[in-house]
């Protein structure tokens, strides 16, 4: 309602941000735990005076790179770029109340930016002690970044004290905030391992040094496993009651839930058998196995992170329709077109009959002609709907909902939308634009087939 809405269709604008998100997060993890395993075997591989092990992290380095610098940048600008046209009034309240943690945050990158080209382009030009150093800053630095970035977003999910005090720190170090960051150091340590099988196995096919690197890179990625494990447990322990309430409630987020500590037993299992106790056993397929595995499971855990949060975008704060919670019986009072600055505009210049002293007044809204009515309700449904849901078709879809319902529960739903489902923002307009929207969801609603109630058919058809 604060600023214009920006349709996406079929995909919608959260699961466009999903998806570059989750890109964006697989990879941005590896830039953080391959930051430490460059530092760590680069000191080794100097100690040892192994030549051979050099050269291959020399190999790797490109690889890295351009994986996590080059996309890592690219998705990392998208996801600045989706958040701001789908959820601009969160990314407000985000940038508003944490400007210094992001930019420390940014002077973090650079640092990482500037160690990581270093640490590559002077490979040979560096005494060892100093290249293995700017290795280390470049871990250092993105580990910070992890961090920071961390803080933020588990504010998103329960911001603590902040809703009493509303500083900086009270934000920041949220209930969520020490869960997080252990899983998601734990998911930096593991992934990097299993980026580095995947790149080992293929590079190095039957050579000795295989073995050597599986094995140095199986006991971090046990411990990450566990690191994602207890913080997982904390994560669930730290969630809003609501949010508790909603991952319980659901139960495809149940069955995610089940499957992301399944499939994190199975690589803890399949780490341990195969590369702990076998690390001859690493072939180019079985760490593709490991490798998706582990893609999977980390996937999972942020959709269902993403999920919990809702009706909310900021808990207690943003709704996922972009208004803010404590704006809501204002909106009921006054009416949704009303007091939105873009619905308000739009409906004086092409609805002027609907005024009054310069003022939307609802109930002229039921006086327009059908067709204008229908015009209306979809306004207010790509304002209020439109961040979560598709249309007819795609992500959401609100048109296969609504099968079988008749117009008088299509405006009780839409008038106690938080009652009649857990997940929804509450209604926040009046009844007369709750029946207007109700005559747009018609148009989206499916017709009943024939033959699918045959007796109760044939009852009707004889009254």
């Amino acid at each position: 309602m604060h600023y214009p809405w920006w349709y996406v269709p079929q995909l919608t604008a959260p699961m466009l941000i999903a998806v570059i998100s989750v890109l964006h997060v697989l990879v941005s993890h590896y830039a953080v735990g391959g930051g430490l395993f460059f530092a760590v075997e680069a000191g080794f591989a100097y100690r040892t005076g192994n030549r051979d092990y050099l050269d291959y992290l020399r190999t790797h380095a490109p690889f890295f790179i351009l994986l996590t610098v080059v996309f890592g940048a690219i998705s990392g600008v998208g996801i600045w770029w989706t958040i701001g046209l789908a959820s601009p009034l969160a990314t407000e309240v985000l940038i508003r109340n944490f400007v210094f943690g992001w930019a420390t945050e940014w002077v973090f990158f650079v640092i990482e930016l500037t160690a990581a080209f270093l640490f590559y382009y002077f490979w040979d030009k560096l005494e060892p002690k100093a290249h293995v150093a700017i290795a280390w800053i470049y871990a250092g630095a993105a580990w910070i970044s992890l961090v920071l970035i961390t803080g933020i977003t588990a504010f998103m999910l329960n911001p603590g004290s902040w809703l009493e005090h509303r500083t900086f720190w009270s934000g920041f170090f949220n209930p969520q905030f020490l869960p997080q960051t252990i899983s998601r150091t734990g998911g930096a340590i593991l992934l990097t391992s299993l980026y580095v099988y995947v790149h080992a196995s293929w590079k190095l096919k039957e050579s000795p040094l295989r073995e050597l690197i599986v094995r140095r890179s199986t006991r971090p990625a046990l411990i990450g496993a566990v690191m994602i494990t207890l913080g997982g447990i904390g994560w669930f322990a730290m969630l809003p009651e609501s949010a508790r309430m909603a991952l319980e409630a659901a139960a495809v987020l149940t069955v995610l839930t089940v499957l992301i500590f399944a499939l994190t037993a199975a690589v803890f299992m399949l780490l341990y058998l195969g590369p702990y106790r076998h690390p001859e056993w690493m072939s180019p397929g079985f760490a593709l196995a490991l490798f998706l595995f582990g893609l999977a499971a980390f996937s999972t855990g942020e959709f269902i992170r993403e999920a919990v949060r809702k009706p909310y975008v900021v808990y207690n704060v943003v709704l996922g329709n972009q208004i803010l919670e404590k704006e809501v019986p204002a909106f009921r009072e006054a009416g949704f077109l009303q007091s939105g600055r873009w619905t308000r505009e739009y409906v004086k210049e092409l609805f002027p009959a609907v005024l009054q002293d310069g003022k939307i007044d609802p109930p002229k809204l039921l006086e327009l002609k059908p067709e204008d009515r229908v015009l209306m309700g979809r306004l207010i449904f790509m304002h209020h709907c439109n961040d979560c849901h598709a249309e007819k078709q795609g992500y959401s879809a609100v048109g296969p909902v609504l099968f079988g319902r008749s117009r008088e529960m299509l405006v009780e739903m839409v008038s106690h939308l938080h009652e009649t489902h857990f997940f929804m923002p509450p209604w926040s307009g009046t009844r007369e634009e709750a029946e207007v929207v109700t005559d747009y969801l018609l148009t989206l609603r499916p017709e009943r087939p024939k033959g699918i109630y045959p007796n109760l058919e044939r009852l009707e058809a004889q009254r």
